[in-house]
Order: C-alpha cells, then sequence, then structure tokens
C-alpha cells in the first residue's frame, strides 16, 4: 500500500479568512487531484475530556466533512486526520510537555505518523525539524520574513528537500538565516480550479442582485478587510466614482460592519460588504464582476506577499485593476486584461479603473488570454514544480 503525502497544519479547521490556511488546503487538494495519496493533518477543532482511545489512534485519515469541502471546495480524493486534543493538552499548567507541538512532535508523528508516511509538506518549522529528526523527507514552506536561524544539521540533511518561498525577498532572507541556496525556491501561489471552470448563470445571479438600475457596472474586491491591503483606499474610489457599483467579499462580522459604517460616515453608498464566502460563491462573483480591484497599499507586506486573490482574479478571466506592488511587476509585460496603477493613491486607482473598463468590456465568458495565461498558475502546477525538486526515491507514489 502507497503511503502518504502528508500535509501538515498547526492550526485548527476550517477558519474563515484565513489565507495562509486556504493556502494550505488547496496545497493538498492538487496533490489529491494528481493522484497521490495524501492527507491534510490538523488539529482537531472538538474539545473533549480524557480520551484515551483518541490518543491510542490519533491519525486516522478520512474523508472530510461537509462543511470543511463547501469551505474551501475539497474534491473527492483529499483526506484528512484532525488530531485530537483531549485533555490535559494545552493546559496552562503543563508546561511544554502538555503543549499540542510537543505531543504532536514527540508522540503523534513518530508512532503514529511515520509508519504510513511517505513525505512531509507542511509551513510548520517545528513539525519539519521533528520530521527530519525521525529521517522522513520535508518540504517546508515560508512564506513571510522570519528571524529564525535555520539549524545546519537540519537544512543539511538529505532529509530535508527544499524550502519553498513566493517571493524573491523572502528567499533572500531564508538564505541569510541559514537556509542552503541550492534548496531554496521562489514559486508563486496558485489557485483552486473551481475559479477557472465557468460560472455564468450563476454570475448573472449575482449581477442582478448587486447592480442597483442607475449603475451598470460592478467592482469587486475580494480579500481581507485590512487598511494595508487598500480596503479604506477603495473606499475612497468608490466615492469618486458614484455611478459603480462596488461589492467587499470578506472580512469577519466585525470587520464587516466597521467598514459598512466607515462608508456610511463617508457617503459612500454604492458599496456593498458581502463578508465571508464560500468559494464556490466567490468564484461565480468573481466573474460576475466588470473589473476586479486589487488596490494593496506600498507597504512591508507588499514587499513579499504573492496574494492568492490575484491569481483567483487571473483564472476568472475578469479584467483587472491592480496597483503595481513590487512581486506583480513581473506580470506587467504578459498578455493579460490587467490594468496597471502607482500605488497608494485613489484618484489614480479610480482613474484606472475608468481606463479598464474603456479597454476591456466585460465579457460573458472573460478574457481567454487572461485565463490561458492563468492555467500554469494552478496549485497543481506549483505541487508538481516542488515535486521536481525532491529526490526521486523520496517522492510520494502516484496511485490514482
Amino acid at each position: 500500500m502507497a503511503k502518504h503525502y502528508l500535509f501538515f497544519t498547526q492550526k485548527t479547521l476550517p477558519q474563515p479568512n484565513v489565507a495562509s490556511l486556504v493556502q494550505v488546503v488547496h496545497s493538498a487538494n492538487a496533490a489529491a487531484n494528481l493522484g497521490y495519496q495524501t492527507v491534510l493533518a490538523y488539529m482537531s477543532p472538538q474539545k473533549s475530556t480524557f480520551n484515551p482511545i483518541g490518543l491510542m489512534r490519533p491519525f486516522n485519515p478520512q474523508k472530510p466533512e461537509p462543511q470543511l469541502i463547501e469551505q474551501y471546495n475539497i474534491q473527492e480524493y483529499l483526506k484528512v486526520s484532525p488530531l485530537p486534543m483531549p485533555w490535559p493538552v494545552n493546559a496552562k499548567w503543563g508546561g511544554k510537555w502538555t503543549n499540542s507541538s510537543t505531543v504532536v512532535s514527540k508522540y503523534y508523528l513518530p508512532v503514529h505518523i511515520k509508519p504510513d508516511t511517505k513525505i512531509v509538506h507542511t509551513r510548520d518549522w517545528n513539525f519539519a525539524k521533528a520530521a527530519i529528526k525521525h529521517r522522513l523527507p520535508v518540504i517546508y514552506e515560508q512564506h513571510h520574513y522570519d528571524q529564525k536561524k535555520f539549524p545546519p544539521e537540519i537544512v543539511r540533511s538529505p532529509w530535508f528537500q527544499i524550502a519553498v518561498t513566493v517571493a524573491d525577498t523572502v528567499k533572500d532572507n531564508l538564505i541569510a538565516n541559514g537556509m542552503p541556496p541550492e534548496k531554496t525556491i521562489k514559486l508563486h501561489n496558485g489557485f483552486n480550479h473551481l475559479f477557472i471552470c465557468r460560472h455564468d448563470q450563476e454570475a448573472e445571479e449575482w449581477r442582478k442582485k448587486l447592480i442597483p438600475n442607475e449603475r451598470n457596472h460592478l467592482v469587486v474586491y475580494s480579500g481581507g478587510l485590512y487598511p494595508f491591503k487598500g480596503v479604506d483606499l477603495l473606499i475612497d474610489v468608490a466615492k469618486k466614482l458614484p455611478k459603480i457599483q462596488f461589492a467587499f467579499a470578506g472580512g469577519n462580522q466585525s470587520q464587516v460592519l466597521e467598514y459598512q459604517t466607515k462608508a456610511k460616515d463617508n457617503q459612500v453608498d454604492n458599496a456593498v460588504f458581502l463578508g465571508f464566502l464560500p468559494q464556490d460563491q466567490l468564484a461565480s462573483l468573481l466573474q460576475a464582476a466588470d473589473v476586479l480591484a486589487h488596490p494593496h497599499l506600498m507597504t512591508e507586506a507588499a514587499t513579499f506577499t504573492s496574494p492568492l486573490k490575484f491569481f483567483d482574479y487571473l483564472a476568472s478571466g475578469t479584467p483587472i485593476a491592480a496597483s503595481e506592488i513590487p512581486p506583480l511587476r513581473e506580470f506587467k509585460s504578459s498578455n493579460i486584461a490587467v490594468g496597471w496603477c502607482e500605488p497608494d493613491h485613489p484618484t489614480v486607482f479610480a482613474e484606472c479603473i475608468e481606463k479598464v473598463l474603456s479597454t476591456y468590456p466585460r465579457k460573458t465568458g472573460g478574457y481567454p488570454e487572461t485565463i490561458e495565461f492563468a492555467t500554469q498558475f494552478s496549485c497543481e502546477n506549483r505541487i508538481t514544480k516542488i515535486l521536481s525538486y525532491v529526490d526521486e526515491s523520496m517522492r510520494p507514489e502516484l496511485v490514482n
């Protein structure tokens, strides 16, 4: 029987509005779609009393729960294993010995996970180190700056296969902190295939729902409701373009209420905040838009982000208005339906939207050249590229 391609996160699932978890789940889902026997392990959200049976068999690959499938658009092949954290795990008085990371690395991994695992893929450094010590091949991902030093005995081990990041600046940071250059690569994030499938009927339903009679264009923003992502700027843009309807998808309830109040206080009546949407609804919303907005500000985050939504946007085939932040500059010369502008200026971004509307009028099926360009950034292609850096003897086996 083939051993597992194991993806691991120290977080619980599902969690709305956490982009890093979307990336982890989509990566595991893509590996399963490619035919590898893939399992996604994560901390179980269920808190329970002392349960010796759960501790005796904590690693139990199974089909995902419906809520997980809907929220992340998981297809039929991926298995999951919620790792039980019964009392006294994470009890305040237990110290490191009842810490969930210790339980997973010292007990679950060597006793229950290792025997059935071929290779580990994780963004959790503690789990990566533990896997190396137990002679399991590791693919490690780090997408943000971090000052932790990488021990030579870990990163130069033959079991440590590759470190993956999404920006050249983070790649440089990894190498500066001890990661071997020959074991460090940069790959952009990818998109779930749901975003490239057409949802024309659902898109038209969104347009009927969101666009009032006095307006005839829809601009959509998808992502976290944070100032550094350009949400405040986009509210200012909406005020400058009163004849265009703006829709914001993302954010928790308190953030939605905060921005609804902010729009009202600024007398912006052409902005609607939809809150968090499951992946299937989000895919059709992106295809419903005339323009997709990517107004990221020029902050420190703009130097290392490889925004998931930009690749979702590309896959939808909908024209994009984007601020020119460093990680996206390489796409300026590509044959795609994107208008670029200087970051941080509402007037400039408003002019960019108007130019995109005139240059790229909405097409029901999207712009084919943009969709074709996007295919290289599918999560499946990203996993295939990563595995090409893994020693052939350590790669997972194809089973489907």
